[in-house]
C-alpha cells in the first residue's frame, strides 16, 4: 500500500478514527504543528553533542507522538485518544527543577544564536509556543482536548529553553540578552 492515495488532493484529511476534515481545520492545525515540532526537536538531537539532553529529547519526542495523536483524535471517533497523564507532565516540571539547579545556568533573558545546537533548541521552543497557541485556539472553539496537554506543551517550552541555557552553560557561552549595567529583577519588562 502507498502512502499516496490520493484523497488528500482536494483539500481533506483523515483524522484518527476515519472521520474525514479540511486540512485547515483547527484540529488539523493543532497535531501538524506538534508533528512540526517534533521534527524540529529531531534535528536538535541529531546536533546535540550533549548524551544527557539528547536521551531527554528522544524521551520528549516518543511523547509528543501521543500529543499529538490525542489532538487528532476527535470525540465521536471510534479510536479512544491516548491518555496524556499527570505524570507526563509531572516529568518535565522535574527536568525543569533539575537544570534550574545547575549553579550558574541563565536565569535572564537569552539572545538566540550564541551556539549552533542550542539554536537548534530554540527554533524547536518557539515551535512548540506556536503549537501550544494552536491547541489553545482549538479548546476556545470549545473543542474538547485533555488538559493535561495544554499543560505538557507549557512546561515543554521551559524545558526546551533550559536545553539551550545547558547547552551554552557547558559550552561556556554567554547569551545573555542584557549588560550587567541593567539593574532589576530577573526577566524584567523593564528595558
Amino acid at each position: 500500500m502507498s502512502i499516496a492515495t490520493k484523497r488528500g488532493d482536494g483539500g481533506q484529511t483523515g483524522l484518527a478514527g476515519g472521520i474525514r476534515v479540511s486540512k485547515a481545520h483547527l484540529r488539523v492545525e493543532a497535531y501538524g504543528t506538534v508533528d512540526e515540532l517534533n521534527s524540529h526537536l529531531g534535528f536538535a538531537r541529531s546536533i546535540c553533542q550533549n548524551k544527557e539532553i539528547a536521551t531527554w529529547t528522544e524521551e520528549i519526542q516518543r511523547t509528543l507522538f501521543r500529543v499529538g495523536s490525542a489532538l487528532a483524535t476527535p470525540p465521536e471517533s471510534r479510536k479512544k485518544p491516548p491518555v496524556i497523564t499527570t505524570e507526563d507532565v509531572d516529568k518535565l516540571t522535574d527536568l525543569v527543577h533539575k537544570i534550574e539547579a545547575v549553579e550558574g545556568i541563565l536565569a535572564d533573558w537569552s539572545l538566540p544564536g550564541g551556539h549552533t545546537e542550542s539554536a537548534a533548541y530554540e527554533v524547536a521552543r518557539t515551535v512548540c509556543r506556536r503549537a501550544e497557541r494552536c491547541a489553545v485556539r482549538f479548546v476556545e472553539t470549545g473543542e474538547e482536548v485533555q488538559p493535561e496537554v495544554l499543560a505538557y506543551l507549557n512546561r515543554l517550552s521551559d524545558v526546551i529553553w533550559l536545553f539551550g541555557r545547558l547547552i551554552e552553560h557547558n559550552a561556556g557561552v554567554n547569551s545573555r540578552l542584557r549588560e550587567d549595567s541593567h539593574g532589576g529583577p530577573k526577566f524584567s519588562r523593564a528595558w
